[in-house]
């Protein structure tokens, strides 16, 4: 026999087990970062005994209270820089008028005076927002 005839076909399998390495390196990536995602002003939220949202719910349009009093809002590209209550006003309107099911939370600094977070609530109403929820950290 020659070397001709013991010529080997081309292989025409392709090999995915690097594939399926990166595949699982990106996932832990993104389950490690994707808790910090959620970050935002930082507050010191109250601690009380409460359910969390379900999960089949539309993310919620959060609007943030710090301890100084400044509103914040979890939407758009400046979402650390305060904003003021007409502001606030229009961009929950606006959110509401092309996703109407959206749920509306506040999540106020424990320290900050009861009178922002009763603002804020007159505010979102004035927006269009039926019912407002109140975020809170869990019982340690």
């Amino acid at each position: 026999m020659s070397s001709r005839s013991k010529r080997r076909k081309p292989m025409a399998e392709i090999n995915v087990v690097p594939y399926i390495d990166v595949m699982l390196v990106l996932l832990v990536i993104f389950m490690m970062t994707a808790p910090l995602l959620n970050q935002g002003v930082v507050v010191s939220l109250p601690e009380v005994d409460s359910d969390p949202l379900p999960q089949n719910t539309p993310e919620p349009v959060v609007v943030t209270i710090n301890s100084n009093g400044d509103y914040f809002l979890n939407m758009g590209e400046k979402q650390k820089q305060s904003i003021d209550a007409d502001n606030l006003v229009n961009r929950v309107a606006a959110v509401l008028k092309f996703q109407p099911n959206t749920p509306v939370l506040i999540r106020g600094d424990k320290e900050v005076a009861y009178g922002k977070v009763v603002v804020a609530m007159a505010l979102l109403k004035k927006s269009g927002v039926e019912s407002v929820g109140l975020m809170t950290d869990p019982l340690k």
